[in-house]
């Protein structure tokens, strides 16, 4: 067996809770679903409408008019795979006009707290990162400065 190579088969990502986590595990080949998942639940559109649906169900154009610049296409693509995942279940009303509405299953909500700690912990140290950029652009900056002001960018010693 290639070194590396799990000894039985399963599911790439499944630990059992006394293993260490293995970010390995987040595998880039098309077929990972843990890749998967985590493209779906982490894309800005999927964020938005779990975000909007935690607080009340809603009907396809209440949410295109709150996730500010999502296309309709776009929305409804991103409310197909939620729907498909289990993560927003979606209620057609027997009306003329139809009328749909989508809601968060328990699945959903139990991941909208996850995306709200990483909310908070954005919040809580946005101003970190700022100043952690500001000080990664003045050292780019500076560093080009420097290559461009030495003879054929080189540095001297």
């Amino acid at each position: 067996m290639e070194d590396g190579t799990l000894e039985s088969p399963g599911i790439p990502g499944d630990t059992a809770p006394d293993q260490p986590f293995d970010v390995t595990h987040w595998d880039a080949r098309e077929d990972c679903e843990t890749r998967q998942i985590l493209d779906r639940v982490a894309d800005k559109w999927s964020l938005l409408v779990i975000a909007l649906l935690e607080e009340r169900s809603l009907r396809f154009t209440e949410l295109r008019r709150l996730v500010d610049g999502v296309s309709q296409r776009m929305l409804t693509r991103t409310l197909r795979h939620l729907e498909r995942d289990g993560l927003v279940c979606r209620t057609v009303h027997p009306v003329v006009p139809p009328r749909v509405d989508y809601h968060l299953t328990p699945l959903g909500t139990s991941l909208h707290a996850t995306i709200k700690a990483l909310v908070t912990w954005t919040e809580d140290h946005r101003q970190e990162i700022a100043a952690a950029r500001d000080e990664y652009d003045l050292r780019v900056a500076e560093e080009a400065a420097q290559s461009s002001a030495t003879p054929s960018g080189r540095t001297t010693a």
